[in-house]
């Protein structure tokens, strides 16, 4: 390596690229919660915020929704992979589908449907029953968001655990005369275990950092740990107070990230053996089978009941108020927020390239290279999965507000940004691909007389292209639905569709809210599809989740 100097270019332009949008921002949110007005060293806000009852609470609400959105979102998430790989239900192209629908998604549009099916004028509430008081906000409200938003990744994973589970176990057991509870008991549930564990701490994570529906739905009455933090900031003004919450929602977030990526995700089992793995046994009986096939089918026709009320709403005057059929909401958009549209668009497009392109790189460098640093490398480039956004936006306005990296406002902080936030996905794809192929096929370019620049970009980019293709879409979505740190880091030049959408929420013009969503999915519907079209259907949206 140490002869090959635009080995060494690379990777140390990475690492200083990793530590001035990566460490950087995370060091400025500490250093500043622990100094007083005058840069001096300071606990006083952490004091005073661990002396605010309010703050204490919303700390344990944090925890406890993404406790239990780890919990419920990983039963359903099993019980709907269980039934598609073990129980043998029909329909299963069209659950697989519906599961992966909230992904595509901004994560916040579960909470406005809630709302506009459940809430005052809701829909079910108000419009069938005649409920008017329902408490949509609050505990049960954001649970019912956070479960929806968040079970597709447990879905996902566990979908791929159970389907390498071989079932000649199974067969084998039943051979022993063991019943079908015993064989679940004692044969797949334990196998299902790591994949069970993992999930629940990524959930854990993602829930814990989630922003857009706790701000639509917690309420003041339910305190949540990062709503608090954005307001700490935006409508206190106080920047070190934020910072003091930013590091409290941090550290569970780091430990469960690292417990999931050094403890959990190396407790594999491993059932693929290369004999056959046909099975005559069912692992269900009829009755139990259609309880899970209704289960399914519940949940399912849930997700689209919440998903298909945002496109009604984009066509109604005043939802709740006056559903009469209406195109101005798409003309308001349209009028008023055409530069969101094109600002949103514009920093996709510019950001999603950049951060499949660098997590290719980094990926080939932690599986194929041998450096000093390799591993702080691959930890550091993926700590971004563990920070949740609203700390990540804290810690970028603090650090680039002034010279030399004088960036707050600008289109490079949000195009940076979404750079380094996503980065973690197309280096996850990359190294799972890569550990497939067989290290020889590069030696033989090696042997061949190629450079290391030959042979990434004519023998591993090639055969990782389905991995750099998925980081792409992925990416994307995320770029056009993200919010959590993007939120801090807008300005009157460069404003999102989600800063839009939040707005219009908060404003009560519900029927503008989904106009904006339904132009925002069709963008992302249309990019997925044109990629799909191009590539021959190369592409997935849904194996990105295996961090």
């Amino acid at each position: 390596m140490l002869k090959n100097p635009f080995l060494i270019a690379i990777i140390i332009t990475i690492f200083v690229l990793l530590f001035v949008f990566v460490l950087f921002p995370l060091y400025k949110v500490f250093a500043v919660s622990f100094t007083d007005g005058t840069g001096k060293f300071s606990l006083a806000k952490y004091s005073e915020v661990f002396s605010n009852a309010y703050m204490r609470q919303g700390f344990k609400n944090s925890l406890l929704v993404g406790s239990l959105t780890a919990l419920v979102g990983t039963l359903v998430g099993y019980i709907f992979a269980y039934s598609i790989n073990r129980a043998g239900i029909a329909m299963k192209g069209f659950f697989k589908t519906v599961a992966v629908i909230p992904m595509v998604f901004p994560p916040f549009i579960g909470a406005m449907s809630i709302i506009m099916l459940f809430g005052f004028n809701g829909l079910i509430t108000s419009k069938i029953f005649g409920v008017t008081n329902f408490p949509v906000y609050g505990f049960w409200g954001l649970m019912i968001a956070q479960v929806v938003t968040f079970f597709p990744v447990a879905f996902i994973t566990l979908d791929g655990v159970l389907s390498t589970i071989s079932p000649v176990l199974e067969d084998a057991a039943f051979n022993l005369k063991a019943n079908r509870w015993q064989v679940f008991l004692k044969v797949v549930l334990p196998l299902s275990v790591p994949g069970i564990t993992s999930t629940m701490l990524v959930l854990f994570i993602e829930s814990l950092a989630d922003f857009g529906n706790p701000l639509i739905l917690a309420g003041s009455r339910f305190p949540v740990l990062s709503v608090q933090a954005y307001l700490q900031i935006t409508g206190m003004f106080d920047l070190r107070a934020g910072s003091a919450l930013a590091v409290w929602l941090l550290i569970p977030s780091l430990i469960a990230f690292v417990a999931q990526k050094y403890w959990v995700s190396k407790k594999r089992y491993v059932t693929v053996t290369g004999k056959p793995r046909s099975s005559t046994l069912k692992s269900v009986t009829p009755l139990v089978k259609w309880i899970l096939f209704s289960i399914c089918l519940l949940f399912a026709l849930f997700i689209l009941l919440i998903y298909a009320v945002i496109f009604w709403g984009a066509f109604t005057k005043a939802w709740g108020m006056n559903n009469q059929f209406t195109l101005q909401n798409f003309k308001y958009v349209f009028d008023v927020g055409f530069d969101s549209i094109k600002d949103t668009v514009t920093i996709a497009l510019t950001s999603t390239p950049i951060s499949a392109v660098l997590g290719m790189i980094i990926a080939f460098l932690v599986v194929r290279k041998s450096f000093t640093g390799r591993k702080s490398m691959e930890l550091i480039s993926m700590l971004n999965f563990a920070v949740p956004g609203t700390v990540i936006g804290i810690g970028y306005i603090l650090a680039f507000n002034s010279k030399p990296l004088l960036l707050t406002g600008t289109f490079a902080i949000l195009v940076l940004n979404f750079i380094f936030r996503y980065v973690p996905v197309g280096i996850q794809s990359g190294v799972s691909l890569l550990g497939q192929i067989d290290p020889s096929i590069e030696e033989a370019a090696y042997s061949l007389g190629a450079n290391d620049r030959q042979v990434f970009t004519k023998i591993t980019l090639p055969l990782i292209v389905p991995a750099f293709f998925s980081a792409l879409v992925y990416a994307f979505v995320r770029a056009m639905t993200a919010i959590s740190a993007a939120i801090f880091l807008v300005s009157a030049d460069w404003n999102l569709m989600t800063v839009q959408i939040l707005s219009e929420t908060d404003a009560g013009r519900l029927s503008a809210a989904c106009a904006y969503s339904v132009i925002l999915i069709s963008i992302i519907l249309l990019f997925i599809g044109i990629l799909k079209i191009f590539l021959k259907s190369k592409i997935s949206v849904s194996g990105n989740y295996s961090i």
